[in-house]
């Protein structure tokens, strides 16, 4: 291995040795610091979500022996599109191009010629050995062929169903509260006009031809910062005005698109075997996924304060209508008075109108909306509540919140959907419920209520969680076998 390695930077021009290659006794090298280009739809700090705090720790982590790039896009109407702009996120460089979905087809909203283009400046410029699809969401479906006509291998870590699902990967149409099981084309053409990546098509059609579009737009993006709930509002009278026309061939045409790119990735890792499932039913080859779950910042668990006050039940996360906040709420009304407490963290700007509906539901109720917070005060959040409920109703991959109330000690009751059964595991570390079930969700946190000890032997159940330090290295493990693979390739 070490003299394929070795010969890979030689034919970069480079030396294993300048390179700072280093080898255990055994031949296999132990650091190797290359150049990595990470892809993720949206970044920090603006869009703090699971893949997207995921992808920036990995990176973090990998950036401390490799040098690492971030390519990412950026919704910003006060910006020309395709602005391309260079910044750093906590010493992680980050690349970002603005995707203000300005579409001549249903087709350019994945697979844009001026985002392919922007992507192609990008790879020449960073020069990676190996590119990291975490979601090509708002970047474009070209980013694996463009590698590849590089010589640049290409893993991709599985988040959602972004490469399948137009509308936001999350395999629901929430207009007709539909999971969908089955890709069916016809609906996914009815869901994605109902989006809010249609209404960013219409604003930007409707922009383009405004008679000041500019002032247009700064006044998109300060009522889209300082009044989101007004913006939407513009942008769907926008959608009314210039509406997109998508197909079912449309999507059927996106489909066979995504399942030409799953033979362009080299590698596939999916952090639960659902997931892996799931991709190989949509056509990916089972040799091509590995299943091993991500890696998470450590947080230290605060301490057991035992009391005899009411159940302290918290939700952490996106605030919208797939994450099931409104199941958690149906359940909590038929709790007992006073033997409980709900704490909400979330964004309350992400889905203005979820919020509103949220805030009727919780009338009368012993529910806060706690907001947002940083990721310093992650452990804060968790020690102020007993037991985190994961109410999702789509399917989940691994989710975030999941790992972190673990490290922090605290148990999960959550929806039997996705990839959550695989970490929660009934009856020793949480509890386990019918995802579609409000009762059922009620009857599993009432008998927590009249059972506290059950709490106490839930939490000695929590397992230990894979560290992101870990993670990385193996990761590099993987990276080490792309190069090798791709030089063994080149030299065959």
């Amino acid at each position: 291995m070490r003299r394929q390695v070795a010969a890979y930077f030689c034919r970069r021009g480079e030396s294993a040795e300048a390179g700072g290659l280093q080898f255990s006794s055994t031949g296999v090298f132990t650091s190797f610091p290359v150049k990595f280009l990470h892809a993720i739809h949206d970044f920090l700090p603006r869009h703090v979500a699971g893949s997207e705090i995921y992808a920036f720790e990995l990176c973090r982590e990998l950036s401390t022996r490799h040098h690492v790039t971030v390519l990412t896009a950026e919704y910003d109407p006060a910006s020309p599109h395709g602005h391309v702009s260079w910044r750093t996120v906590d010493g992680v460089a980050v690349v970002e191009i603005v995707n203000n979905w300005r579409c001549e087809s249903f087709a350019d909203t994945y697979q844009s010629p001026l985002m392919s283009g922007r992507i192609a400046s990008v790879l020449d410029a960073v020069q990676p050995d190996i590119v990291h699809i975490h979601n090509l969401l708002n970047l474009s479906f070209d980013l694996p062929a463009l590698a590849h006509g590089r010589g640049i291998p290409v893993a991709a870590t599985l988040h959602d169903y972004t490469l399948v699902c137009p509308s936001g990967g999350q395999r629901i149409h929430r207009a007709e509260h539909h999971l969908c099981e089955v890709i069916d084309v016809d609906r996914c053409a009815r869901c994605f006009t109902a989006s809010p990546f249609a209404s960013q098509m219409a604003f930007a059609a409707v922009s383009a031809t405004a008679p000041a579009p500019r002032v247009v737009q700064r006044l998109a993006r300060a009522l889209q910062r300082r009044l989101p709930r007004l913006a939407g509002r513009a942008a769907a009278v926008a959608q009314r005005v210039a509406s997109p026309s998508v197909t079912p061939k449309n999507i059927a045409d996106r489909l066979a698109r995504a399942r030409a790119i799953c033979d362009q990735i080299d590698l596939f890792v999916a952090p639960s075997q659902f997931l892996a499932t799931e991709f190989q039913k949509l056509g990916v080859d089972p040799v091509r996924i590995r299943v091993s779950d991500n890696g998470f910042v450590p947080l230290q668990p605060a301490p057991v304060i035992a009391t005899a006050g009411p159940l302290r039940i918290g939700f952490v996360g996106t605030l919208v209508w797939h994450k099931g906040v409104h199941v958690l709420l149906e359940a909590v009304r038929a709790l007992r008075a006073g033997t409980y407490e709900v704490k909400l963290f979330g964004d309350p700007h992400v889905s203005p109108d979820y919020i509103a509906d949220l805030r009727a539901r919780s009338t009368g109720l012993p529910v806060r909306f706690m907001g947002g917070f940083d990721r310093e005060r992650v452990a804060d959040v968790y020690a102020g509540i007993d037991v985190l409920v994961v109410p999702s109703l789509w399917f989940e991959n691994s989710p975030l919140v999941i790992h972190e109330a673990f490290m922090a000690g605290v148990p999960v009751v959550g929806a039997r959907i996705g990839g959550i059964p695989e970490l929660v595991r009934d009856g020793e570390n949480g509890l386990l419920y019918d995802a579609t079930s409000s009762g059922a969700l009620a009857a599993a946190l009432q008998m927590i209520i009249d059972h506290p000890d059950r709490l106490n032997d839930l939490r000695r159940g929590v397992p230990a969680v894979k560290a992101i330090a870990e993670d990385a290295r193996d990761w590099e493990d993987r990276y080490a076998e792309l190069l090798q693979r791709r030089t063994v390739g080149n030299l065959g």
